[in-house]
C-alpha cells in the first residue's frame, strides 16, 4: 500500500498515485481528494522508500508506522505534530528507542506523526509492504 502513497517536496500532506502522464504523475491528495500533477522536476518520494535512521542502520517506515499503530491501538497519534522538540523525541523514543538522535530531526518526527494521522484518518491502516513479484515466477507464467 505504501508504494503508491507519495510525498511531494514543497506540498503539504500525502498523495495517492493515480496514473502516469507524459512528464508528470497524476496524484490525488489523500485528505482532500483533489487531483493534481506532479512534474518531473518535483521531488516525489514513495513512503515505501523512506526509513528512519537508527544507531544500527535504518528502520523501514512501515515498521515505524506499525509500531505507532500498535502504541495508539489504531487511533490517531496522542501527540500533536506541533509539540515541542523534546516531546516529539520522547514520543519517538517510546516507539523506536534506538533512533539516531543526531540524524533524525524534530521536523522529521513531526512529519512522521502527520503522515500517520493522515493515513489513519483516511482509513488506511495496513502498512505492510506488498510482496515483490519474483522475476523467475513471471518467466514461468509465460
Amino acid at each position: 500500500m505504501l508504494k503508491k502513497i507519495l510525498t511531494i517536496s514543497g506540498r503539504p500532506g500525502l498523495f495517492r498515485l493515480i496514473a502516469q502522464a507524459k512528464g508528470a504523475l497524476i496524484v490525488e491528495a489523500i485528505s482532500t481528494q483533489k487531483r493534481s500533477l506532479a512534474y518531473s522536476h518535483d521531488k516525489v518520494t514513495s513512503l515505501n522508500d523512506i526509513a528512519i535512521y537508527t544507531y544500527n542502520g535504518e528502520e523501514p517506515l512501515y515498521k515505524v508506522l506499525n509500531s505507532i499503530k500498535e502504541k495508539e491501538n489504531g487511533a490517531a497519534a496522542s501527540i500533536s505534530p506541533k509539540a515541542d522538540k523534546e516531546e516529539l523525541r520522547a514520543y519517538l523514543t517510546g516507539i523506536l528507542p534506538d533512533f539516531d538522535k543526531e540524524r533524525v530531526y524534530p521536523t522529521d518526527i513531526s512529519k512522521l506523526i502527520s503522515w500517520y494521522n493522515i493515513l489513519i484518518q483516511s482509513g488506511m491502516t495496513d502498512f505492510t509492504p506488498e510482496p515483490e513479484e519474483n522475476t523467475e515466477e513471471k518467466e514461468a507464467e509465460k
